[in-house]
This record gives structure tokens, sequence and C-alpha cells, in this order.
């Protein structure tokens, strides 16, 4: 069983703890609170120089101090605090950069302790036995060999094919049944480079469909998608040392990843409604007449302010585009108003919710529209990396780290 360090405030508050330990031995993985004496609490949280108001931080980050003086004794750290309290949130950010620049650790954080979601929280420990039991195959940043990946997504499934740390291949078809989608794209990859199956060294596979496509292909490699996607990034983006942020808007919900090292120690997923998502692009696009890539190159030349949004809903705010154009506003404002309501929305839902750690990556299909980028660079003020194959990140990760397997 995986020894994970529990560094947390509000967990007993909230009435969260016993669930929290329950699933956790789901995955063979036992929450351990470092020991620490009462008369300890304060002076260590002076021999780091964070000085919170409240007891439980005080508390939390005398367990942190264990955790570095007593590296050895775990196998991986678990952060959490509430969203809404500045403090904690400051306190959590603190500690995870002590921890990661003292120690080899893995980290996952989770913010929301108070308003506690399973399905969340299984990500989150399933993504970090994930870094910590497979943490040699994720350190891999050169693919080797001839390996395929595929991402079974529920939206589209992806895939490529690489050789010697390069793309040779891709495919990318809308998914319907799991099992018939990936083997047209499997298919498509072989036919593409006129070879076998049986010349492939491994198959890596990820995504949604994964378990599924996983047994029918007998793949070597079958991993959460997290963790892949957060590698694929990384290596298209050639950001695999240090600090970097993963946006990843897709059609129905999005994730916002940040690494250290190319693996994520904290990440947000979904979105308030389809508002939010690529799906609202695919609307205003159809209602312009014109494809997703034209929507992202008339973005580009219009200007957002010109259109007012009145809602973020992705039937009011269609509306409100109908509205707009309808009393004479250009399409390329229209096209702009849709690309920035996007970014706004993953901004402020998403993306406050974690610390933005520069360079950003965007991947995924979404990132082929020049117009979201725009939006995403001006809004957060920095130039957001779109890496070549944006919409295969996820492909990619699972064909370089099959490698390992051969």
């Amino acid at each position: 069983m995986l020894k994970i360090a529990q560094l947390s405030c509000g967990t007993e508050y909230a009435g969260v703890q016993g669930i929290l330990e329950k699933v956790a031995e789901d995955y063979n993985i036992q929450l351990v609170f470092p020991d620490v004496g009462f008369d300890e609490i304060e002076p260590l949280s002076y021999e780091i120089g964070l000085l919170p108001a409240s007891p439980s931080l005080k508390l939390m980050i005398a367990r942190a101090v264990k955790v570095l003086e007593n590296s050895e004794d775990y196998n991986g750290v678990f952060i959490l605090t509430c969203f809404k309290c500045a403090e904690g949130t400051y306190i959590r950010n603190e500690i995870r950069r002590l921890i990661h620049q003292n120690t080899p650790l893995p980290i996952i954080t989770y913010n929301v302790v108070e308003n506690l979601k399973i399905s969340n929280l299984r990500i989150r420990l399933e993504a970090l036995r994930t870094i910590i039991t497979r943490k040699d195959i994720l350190m891999r940043t050169k693919q080797e060999g001839l390996t395929i990946g595929i991402d079974s997504g529920s939206s589209t499934t992806k895939g490529v094919l690489m050789e010697e740390n390069e793309v040779t291949a891709t495919s990318w078809i809308p998914t319907t049944t799991v099992l018939d989608t990936a083997s047209k794209v499997l298919e498509s990859l072989l036919n593409s480079a006129n070879i076998k199956l049986g010349e492939i060294d491994g198959v890596g596979v990820t995504g949604y469909g994964r378990i599924e496509v996983g047994k029918m292909l007998k793949a070597k490699l079958v991993q959460e998608e997290i963790s892949v996607n957060s590698k694929g990034a990384a290596f298209l983006a050639n950001q695999q040392k240090g600090n970097a942020t993963v946006v990843d808007v897709g059609g129905l919900d999005n994730k916002v990843i940040t690494l250290f090292n190319g693996l994520p120690d904290d990440f947000t997923m979904g979105g308030a409604c389809a508002g939010a998502s690529g799906r609202f692009l695919e609307l205003t696009a159809r209602r312009l007449g014109v494809t997703l890539d034209e929507l992202g190159k008339i973005a580009m030349e219009g200007n957002p302010e010109n259109v007012h949004m009145d809602s973020y809903c992705s039937i009011f705010g269609i509306q409100s585009l109908v509205s707009a154009l309808s009393e004479g506003a250009k399409r390329e404002d229209v096209a702009a108003a849709a690309c920035f309501s996007v970014a706004e929305q993953i901004i402020q839902q998403q993306m406050e919710e974690i610390e933005i750690r520069p360079p950003i990556i965007q991947v995924g299909g979404t990132a082929l529209i020049k117009g979201l980028n725009r939006a995403f660079s001006s809004i957060l003020g920095t130039k957001v990396i779109v890496p070549e194959y944006p919409q295969f990140a996820g492909a990619i990760g699972a064909a370089l780290l099959v490698s390992s397997f051969i």
C-alpha cells in the first residue's frame, strides 16, 4: 500500500476525512498525517517563515516541515485546502513549492474540500498513484522505436504513429462506437505508413474508452488521460523541465493542468455548461456559416468589445450573437466575441481555482482556433503556446510513454 502524507486544512471541519480515507483505500493508498507535537506547531511555522492566522493552517505547515525532514517515509503528498480561503490557497501553493524544490516526492493538490466531489477525488488519487508507480515511465523525454498512441475520447478518437521521436502519421475520427472507431483509427494509421500491426513495437491507449480499446488491442500501456495528456503537451511544447500549465478546451468539457517537470501536480476539470466549451464555438461557426478553422481566422480580424454578450449560457449566448447580427454587427466581431466568451469563462470558472504557472500550453482540437488562442493570450497577458499537433497531445503522450516498454 502506498503511504501518502496528507497535508490539509478543513477536512475535519467539512466532515470529509472519512470519505477521503475510504476512497484512497480503493487505490491501495494509505493517507497519513505526519506526527507533530503540540509544542512544535508554532516553532515549525516560524522555521520556514509561513505565519498564517489559522491554527489549522499552522498545523498543516508543521506537518509539511516533517515531510521535508523525513521525505523517505512517504511515497507522495496530497495537499488539500478550501477554495474560498485566500490564506489557505497561499499556504497550499507555498508548501507545494517547498516540497517540489527539496524532495523528489510526487504531489497532487485539491482545493475544494468544502464541496468535495467523489469523481474529482478519484481522478486525483488515480493520477497520484500513476505518477508514483510509473514515475520512471512518465519521466521519459524521447520516443523510441515504432509505436502507436490512441486517445479514445467521448467526442473524437485520435491516433498517431511515431518513429524515433517523430510523428509519421495521424488519424482523427468522430467517436461513434468506441471499439469500431478505434479500429478505424488504427487501420488508417497502418495504411498511411503501409505497415502491419505486427511491425509495431507497442501500442499505448488513453482517454474515455481506454479500458475497452486497450483490451482489444492488447496495449502495453493503458493509462488515465491526465498524466498522458500532460506528458504529450510538455513533449510537444518542449517544456519537460520546470513549471508549466496546460489548457485543453474540449468539445464538452475542459482541463487545466499544472505541471512540474512534465508531471501533473494540480488540475481542474469540467465546466459550468457547454457555453464554456468547444461546443459553443461549433454552434457559433454553424450560425455564421463557416468552419471552425474559418471561425478562428475571422475572429482574428474582429473586436469582441463591439458585441455585447448577455449570458455565458450556450443557448442565451447564441441568442445574443444572433441579435447582434440582426442589428448589423460584423461577423468578425461576433466570432471574436464568441472566442473571448469561452476564454473568459474558463479563466473565471477553472483557472482561478489553481495556481497558473507560465509557460501556458494550449492543446486539443480547439487550440487550432486562432481566435481562441488570441483570446487566452490577451486576457492572461502572456503569449499562450500552441505547439505542433496540439489536437493529438493525448495520443502523442501515449505513443511516447509506451516506448518505455520496448
